[in-house]
Formats: structure tokens, C-alpha cells, sequence
């Protein structure tokens, strides 16, 4: 990997010296293994720790298929669906794959006994499969999350809609936490120049998730004057909500947990912010009983 890392840092490569270039055997990702997914039993949530579960671990370089490319990525991000994977909270992921393998002859590759995880990625494409023409080797891409098929006519106007659209890296294989990652070609767009490798990798799920929740035709059509809830407005997905609701001039309510992101929510532009830490809010009586009387506190304070 060292060596296709060398030279596509290079000033000077062609697609062909790209197309070029030995592809390992193996390469390294960062792994959840089905033999460890009952590690965690009897333990609360806040009590699993992923740095036990998961691992960086060689797997077989698989081949792109159709409509598929094979990218080396430069850099990755860490989404909430990793921490999920990782203590196998709601459930593990391996039904996802199993499920995912029963698909086609193609998708069976991705039932595997280790699940490498990722939904973020930017990177440059090393190989395509039969059907991809708007990229080539050299070209640097990012990647959102989203795997579709496509062969149903639910999706065709709104990939959301269908029926086998799956979050990559979470609900597939072979994501973006690793050296190379396999994913749909339609999934790629072309790198912004003006960012650096980590700064790409960083927004393509949060913020194609809070944009398909607040601005998309069917999303929230968030328009100016709307007052947006916005819960954990520090975070990934939370600090593009605020950003997209400041943007499209509508009213931002922020609710964090400290002060500090109190203080990165009023530093995005946000007026109103709810430190629910600061104001004692208590919405579960323990794990598993909420509090109705503290949403009813909770919902006060937001028509203050």
C-alpha cells in the first residue's frame, strides 16, 4: 500500500499510471468479527467499549463488479453507525450482511465472518467494473453513503425510496475505514479542490443527512422564519442542521450537553441554545423508563 500511496501523491501521474499500479493481496481495515458479537452481554450501553471490539485486521482486496470502483482512501471519518457496528447495538451488523448477500451472486462477497466499517471517504479510484464510464483511474473522489441497486422504478426519482437502498459501510462491506474500500460508482463525486484529504472525508454522511432531512423535496422544505429543533446541534449531523437552517434563514434551536457546545453552536451563529446540562434536564428515569414530566419542562422552555 505504501507504494500506491507514493505514487498517488505524486505531482505528476496519469489514469494509465494509476491503472497501473500492482493492487495487494490483502490490505488493512478496521474491522468488527462475528466470533465477538456477544462479547458485550450483560453490560449497559455507556459500558461497552469499542476499542475492544474493534480491530485492524488484513482482508482479501476484492475485485469491483459492475457499476462498482475500487478507491484508495486518503481519509476517513467516524460516524455514530460505527460506534453502533462496534458495541453490535441495536443488533449486529453481520444480519445486515447476510441479508445483503442473498441478493445476487455479486453481493454474497459482502457475507463475510469480519465487517470492515466506514461510511466516509475521500481517496482516489484505483479500479472500475464493467459500466463505469464517468470515472477513471487518478480520479480524486469522495464518497457518500449511500448503496442503492436501483432496478426498482421507487427509486428512480428519489434514491431513498428504493427498496434496496443501504448505508455503506454499515449495511454493506468493505467501507471506508481502511486502506481501499469498494463501492457503488454512483455513489462517488469529484474531490473539492480547496480541501484537504481529511476535510473531504469529513461531511459527505452528516451533511447529506441533515440535508435530506431539513431542505430536500421529502425532507422538511425547510423555508425562512421556521423555528428547527435541533438536538445535538454541536455534533456532525447537528452542526450542518444549524448551518443549512442559518443559511436558509430560518430560526435554529439548539440543545447540547455543556457549555462549551453551547458555545460551538453560538459561534456557528445560533442566538437560541438550550444547555440542558446547565438546566438539570433529566429525561430518563433510568435506561429504560422516560421522564414525561421533564419533556413537558423541556417543551416549556423551547416556547420561552
Amino acid at each position: 500500500m505504501k507504494e500506491i500511496i507514493d505514487a498517488l501523491l505524486a505531482e505528476e501521474i496519469t489514469s494509465r499510471d494509476v491503472a497501473g499500479l500492482r493492487l495487494p493481496e490483502y490490505y488493512r481495515g478496521n474491522v468488527v468479527r462475528r466470533e465477538d458479537t456477544s462479547m458485550f452481554e450483560g453490560l449497559e450501553s455507556r459500558e461497552k467499549d469499542p476499542r475492544k471490539s474493534l480491530q485492524v485486521q488484513e482482508v482479501p482486496t476484492p475485485e469491483p463488479g459492475p457499476g462498482e470502483a475500487l478507491v484508495a482512501v486518503m481519509a476517513s471519518a467516524i460516524n455514530y453507525n460505527t460506534v453502533w457496528s462496534s458495541i453490535f447495538e441495536p443488533l449486529p451488523t453481520f444480519g445486515f450482511l447476510e441479508r445483503y448477500g442473498r441478493l445476487s451472486d455479486s453481493t454474497r462477497r459482502h457475507d463475510q465472518p469480519y465487517h470492515v466499517l466506514g461510511s466516509d471517504l475521500a481517496g482516489v479510484v484505483l479500479r472500475t467494473g464493467p459500466g463505469v464510464n464517468r470515472w477513471r483511474p487518478g480520479d480524486r473522489v469522495v464518497a457518500h453513503c449511500l448503496s442503492v441497486e436501483l432496478e426498482s422504478p421507487d427509486g428512480h426519482g428519489d434514491t431513498m425510496l428504493d427498496p434496496e437502498q443501504r448505508i455503506w459501510g454499515f449495511e454493506t462491506n468493505f467501507g471506508g475505514l481502511a486502506e481501499l474500500a469498494l463501492v457503488k460508482s454512483n455513489q462517488l463525486m469529484p474531490k473539492p479542490e480547496h480541501l484537504t484529504w481529511e476535510e473531504a472525508a469529513a461531511p459527505g454522511l452528516v451533511n447529506s443527512t441533515a440535508y435530506r432531512q431539513l431542505v430536500s423535496r421529502n425532507g422538511a422544505q425547510l423555508k425562512q422564519g421556521d423555528n428547527v429543533l435541533i438536538w445535538g446541534a454541536s455534533g456532525g449531523l447537528g452542526s450542518y442542521a444549524t448551518q443549512l437552517a442559518l443559511a436558509g434563514g430560518a430560526n435554529p434551536v439548539c440543545v447540547v450537553s455543556s457549555a462549551q457546545k453551547a458555545d460551538i453552536c453560538r459561534a456557528m451563529g445560533a442566538e437560541a441554545v438550550i444547555d440542558r446540562s446547565a438546566e438539570d434536564y433529566r429525561f430518563w428515569k433510568d435506561e429504560r423508563t422516560q421522564d414525561p414530566r421533564e419533556w413537558k419542562r423541556f417543551g416549556k422552555r423551547i416556547r420561552e
